[in-house]
């Protein structure tokens, strides 16, 4: 699939979440680049933001997917740690050219808006613009070529579909996101899968045995982990200053997870 890139000159998101100061403060005072561009995906424009680590060589990429209320500040500071760490993190927004007047995330009136908007989006839409922005990524000259996906609540939910769906990617990282529910579509699977997950989070641990009987059924690779009394956007609320000491606790843990498991592919 051919991908086209353009960059976006003073492209100023107006569109947050609540109690995102802290994200936005991270990016701020951020010394790494940033940058937005458009990665052609046939007919349709994504939107996508761009953290570069201070690296003299190549490094891996990893594409980041939301969740559900689109890409918000924390979506991008989190991209911007995965920077900080040495990787190179492009966050795509899977709102972009959802309609005629919306364009992205920021051109929704609220957060409920884009929530309800994202429900909408078909499978194949959403497969057909993380394949372009998988194609654009690893041939960027950052890149060593090298691919992971992580994706949150709903966008974990995505990475796990991604990797039925492709073969190019090393990895897909879930966090909190629900599985497939077919062993065809778990045979489809090319990539070992990592799962992280909160204790408190029953609505999406209820599927996880599930899960591994159908991953272990086809041979495939699936490493889970719950963390012990954090909730559901563990990440998420545990960058957040004023977080629960167990959200704190899984997002530091799972830090050390995620760099351990990009580090060896």
């Amino acid at each position: 699939m051919k991908t086209l890139l353009f960059v976006i000159i003073g492209f100023i998101p107006l569109f947050t979440l609540p109690a995102q100061d802290f994200a936005i403060k991270q990016l701020e005072e951020s010394p790494r680049h940033h940058e937005w561009i458009k990665v052609k995906s046939e007919d349709r424009s994504v939107y996508c933001f761009i953290a570069y680590p201070e690296s003299s060589s190549k490094v891996t990429a990893v594409i980041i997917i939301h969740e559900n209320r689109g890409l918000t500040d924390w979506v991008k500071s989190f991209a911007d740690q995965l920077a900080a760490r040495g990787f190179l993190a492009i966050a795509p927004d899977m709102l972009s050219d959802f309609s005629a007047n919306i364009l992205k995330t920021s051109d929704f009136e609220n957060a409920d808006k884009a929530r309800d908007a994202i429900y909408q989006l078909s499978s194949d839409q959403v497969t057909k613009d993380l394949s372009a922005v998988q194609s654009y990524i690893a041939e960027n000259q950052a890149c060593n070529g090298k691919t992971a996906i992580i994706g949150f609540c709903w966008g974990g939910s995505q990475s796990f579909r991604f990797a039925t769906n492709s073969s190019t990617s090393k990895a897909a990282l879930v966090f909190y996101g629900s599985s497939p529910e077919t062993a065809d579509e778990i045979q489809r699977i090319a990539m070992p899968v990592y799962g992280f997950y909160g204790e408190n989070d029953e609505r999406i641990n209820a599927g996880i045995p599930a899960t591994v009987n159908l991953m272990m059924q086809s041979g495939k690779t699936y490493d889970y982990v719950i963390y012990k009394g954090a909730g559901h956007a563990y990440m998420r609320q545990g960058d957040d200053p004023a977080g629960s000491p167990e959200n704190r606790n899984a997002r530091n843990e799972s830090w050390q997870r995620i760099i351990k498991i990009l580090s060896e592919l």
